[in-house]
């Protein structure tokens, strides 16, 4: 499908890819990671075209279509509905949609052969395209991420950014491309839409290229991970948690190695050192200098992930009792978020609230702070201090003062050891403190945004999406930060493997009330899933009200032995489409098996050919299912008629 061959690019003199290779094959989900900066955004960008490569190839067969989810197109802007923006997927259809609307104002005054014949071939290429259903399948994929079906109708200007990315995350999936690049998919989703795009991911038959820093989202999409690292892509056969039970493996494999070619040297560079004054072992030793210069040098293994090791202390011990409400409601003008809601948060909690965008996860945060009017009892408990951080608060930072600057203006009174000791534990080493907020990246921003929350000596934290923008790492430290620390928290997150670490207790909204599950994330997902399992067992197990039968028509004998006929020769044509489906799934078979052999992925020109040749098997099943398909509702039409 596509083969990157001994990619180098660079940015400016920064090396971000030397000699790198990649072959995305049909089908392969790809999960691609590596630490902020390593350029798996920028890959992307290369393989769209978007960057020019300073070296090596990207070839990639002439049926390949790409489809690219990026954060530029949070930018795009108009005032059309956002079904209509989803539905410039099928700029065919819509075309053609068109000129047979131009068709039949025509057979108004003008009716003849010509014409009919015209509309026939329209019709069919429509068809054909699924213009029929185009308007459907975005409504699904639109309320799939979290739209109501009153929302399709309104303007595109007026939602947020991340909603809009949702949209245009719909419009690429609807042109169903060979290859989707995926670029933080999950940024701007919430949890029941993340589970949804699984789940559309799963079924998806092309190739999927994602960047992410979920591990929960990775692993449930994907089946090989790539790694950018030291300028290079290296693969791992299978999802992330393989990828890291075998990165273990090979760093032992590399640190063994690098260890015996360290002693090698320096056994060599001390033979060196004794004899290359004497005459007798002057040769010898001039030529394990040459091994030595000729010695491709094995790289030592990067050290783990950074850990926290600063203690997160407040001097300030609260009271038993946290947070109270106490028939609380809250109401944006017709539109009840609360009814009725009783909250009460006590000393030591570690809480996840969890739910979809719109149902007042951060209006709730916003009650318990203290910002939001409310309708209820509000009380804070004895001695609670407060600190809340959400991403509007990134825009709190003063972006002319240094990183180390602002956490001295954070009024905690540590020392700039202290400081300094807290901010290389959220990845800012050495002279990097001393950078201005101004120039930093919105993740750059989040972890300076993080430790000033940390260091606030709070005893109750508040944390609205806190892993919005860090990279794998920084959720590490976080993690870490709030494992150790020992006060009471409440945060808001849809990364669940965030959420499964650091909380005890699930919060969800239901009903307009907030409800506890006293457990993890896992035991949580687990009771829900149960619980919707039992609801529908539940509904399908009431009887159903006895209609009054009603006579059933009389029906001629000519009328049932036709249909009778009809049913014989629909089976027939069934039976063919089954039969001719698993002749090309085999062919499909041979296909992929070529496609797997390392002999064809290496030849360029055979690549191509069996590509082209497997994506021709592909459309073909395709066609020929969607025929099985329409054939099996005509055999149940024609049953029930005969049953009838």
């Amino acid at each position: 499908m596509i083969s990157i061959n001994n990619l180098n690019f660079h940015f400016g003199s920064r090396p971000m890819y030397e000699d790198a290779n990649l072959h995305i094959k049909p089908k392969d989900k790809i999960g691609l990671i590596g630490l902020n900066g390593t350029g798996k955004s920028t890959l992307l960008r290369i393989i769209v075209g978007e960057y020019k490569p300073d070296g090596g190839s990207i070839q990639m067969s002439k049926e390949t279509t790409i489809g690219f989810l990026n954060q530029d197109l949070l930018s795009y802007e108009t005032h059309e509905s956002i079904l209509s923006v989803a539905m410039q997927a099928f700029e065919e259809a819509m075309s053609l949609q068109h000129e047979i609307d131009q068709v039949l104002v025509e057979f108004e005054n003008n009716f003849h052969d010509n014409l009919v014949d015209k509309l026939a071939h329209l019709q069919e290429r429509f068809e054909a395209l699924g213009g029929y259903t185009m308007q459907a399948n975005a409504e699904a994929i639109l309320e799939g991420l979290g739209f109501t079906t009153e929302e399709l109708k309104q303007p595109l200007a007026t939602f947020s950014g991340g909603w809009r990315m949702r949209v245009m995350l719909a419009k690429i999936l609807l042109q169903k491309p060979s290859l989707l690049l995926l670029d933080e998919p999950t940024n701007h989703l919430d949890l029941p839409s993340i589970k949804w795009l699984e789940s559309y991911l799963e079924r998806f038959e092309g190739a999927v290229v994602i960047v992410s820093h979920d591990r929960e989202f990775l692993d449930r999409t994907t089946n090989i991970t790539v790694e950018v690292s030291n300028s290079k892509l290296n693969l791992y056969p299978g999802n992330y948690s393989f990828y890291m039970e075998e990165k273990v493996l090979r760093n032992e494999i590399q640190k063994g190695a690098f260890e015996n070619q360290q002693s090698q040297i320096r056994q060599a560079e001390r033979f060196i050192e004794r004899f290359k004054a004497k005459a007798t072992k002057a040769k010898q030793a001039q030529s394990r200098m040459k091994q030595l210069d000729r010695m491709e040098r094995i790289e030592d293994v990067a050290p783990d992930a950074a850990k926290v090791n600063f203690s997160f202390k407040f001097n300030t011990q609260p009271g038993r009792h946290i947070f109270r409400l106490e028939h609380m409601s809250k109401s944006f003008g017709d539109k009840v978020i609360f009814k009725n809601t009783n909250v009460h948060i006590e000393r030591g909690d570690k809480i996840a609230l969890l739910g979809a965008n719109g149902k007042g996860k951060s209006t709730l945060l916003r009650i318990i702070a203290g910002t939001e009017p409310i309708k209820g009892k509000r009380e804070l408990g004895h001695n609670v201090i407060m600190s809340f951080y959400a991403q509007h608060q990134l825009e709190s930072l003063n972006v002319e003062n240094e990183i180390l600057q602002e956490l001295q203006q954070a009024g905690s009174k540590k020392s700039e050891v202290e400081l300094r000791t807290l901010l290389g534990s959220f990845l800012f080493t050495g002279d990097s403190v001393f950078k201005k907020i101004k120039v930093l990246s919105g993740g750059e921003k989040s972890r300076v945004a993080l430790a000033k929350t940390l260091i606030s000596e709070a005893n109750f934290l508040m944390l609205d999406e806190p892993t919005n923008h860090l990279d794998m790492q920084s959720v590490n430290i976080l993690i870490q930060a709030l494992e150790q620390y020992e006060g009471t928290f409440v945060i808001i997150s849809h990364d669940r493997f965030f959420v499964e670490n650091v909380a005890t207790k699930i919060w969800y909204i239901e009903d307009y009330e907030l409800k506890t599950y006293p457990g993890t994330y896992h035991e949580y997902e687990a009771w829900m899933e149960k619980r919707e399992k039992d609801n529908k067992k539940a509904v399908a197990a009431v009887p159903e009200t006895k209609q009054e039968e009603k006579p059933k028509p009389h029906r001629e004998k000519s009328d049932f032995a036709q249909l009778t006929n009809q049913l014989k020769q629909v089976n027939r044509q069934l039976s063919e489409a089954e039969n001719q489906v698993q002749k090309l799934e085999l062919e499909r078979a041979a296909y992929e098996k070529q496609l797997a052999d390392p002999q064809v992925y290496g030849d360029i020109e055979k690549l191509q050919e069996v590509t082209q040749q497997f994506e021709a098997v592909q459309k073909k099943i395709s066609t020929t299912q969607e025929k099985w398909e329409e054939l099996m509702l005509e055999v149940e039409e024609l049953e029930a008629k005969i049953a009838d």
